[in-house]
C-alpha cells in the first residue's frame, strides 16, 4: 500500500503544478465577472481538487504508512538537525498545506469580489502564491531529501 500511495502523490504533483501555473496564468488574463465562471475559475477548480487530493494521500504517507516518518517521529530532536528528514517533517508539509490553503482562500476570495479587476488581482495572487509554494516545497532531486521525478 505505501508504494502504490508514494506513486500517486508523486505522479498528481504534476496534475497540481501544471493545473497551478495554468490557473495562475489564466487569471491575469480571466475577463470574466466576479459572478462568472471563467478560464481562472476552471483552472482553480482543478487545482484545488489537485491539492486535495494531494494533501490526503501525503496525510495518508505522513501520519500513518511512511516507514521515513515513522523514523522522523519517533527522534523528532534528531530529525530536526537532519536537513533532509526536517524538510520532510517541517518545511514540505508546510509549504503544501499553505498551498491548499491559498487556493481555497483565492477562489472564496474571488466570488466575493465586486468587480473583474478584484477578481483577476485576488486569484493571481493566491494562485500564484501556491503555486511558488509548490515549486519550493517539492523534493527535487538533487536537493536535500530529493526524490525521483517519475516514481514507477
Amino acid at each position: 500500500m505505501y508504494t502504490l500511495v508514494l506513486i500517486l502523490h508523486s505522479w498528481i504533483r504534476w496534475i497540481a503544478l501544471v493545473a497551478g501555473f495554468a490557473a495562475t496564468f489564466a487569471a491575469f488574463s480571466d475577463d470574466s465577472g466576479p459572478a462568472q465562471t471563467g478560464r481562472a475559475d476552471r483552472w482553480g477548480l482543478a487545482l484545488m481538487m489537485a491539492l486535495d487530493i494531494q494533501m490526503l494521500l501525503g496525510l495518508l504517507l505522513y501520519l500513518v504508512i511512511s516507514p521515513t516518518m515513522e523514523a522522523i517521529r519517533a527522534d523528532f530532536g534528531a530529525a530536526m538537525r537532519d536537513p533532509a528528514a526536517r524538510f520532510f517533517a517541517v518545511e514540505h508539509l508546510s509549504m503544501m498545506l499553505a498551498a491548499v490553503v491559498l487556493t481555497h482562500v483565492g477562489r472564496i476570495l474571488a466570488r466575493k469580489a465586486a468587480t473583474t479587476q478584484q477578481k483577476r488581482m485576488r486569484l493571481s495572487i493566491c494562485f500564484g502564491i501556491a503555486t511558488l509554494l509548490m515549486v519550493v516545497g517539492i523534493p527535487w532531486p538533487g536537493l536535500r531529501g530529493g526524490r525521483p521525478l517519475f516514481r514507477l
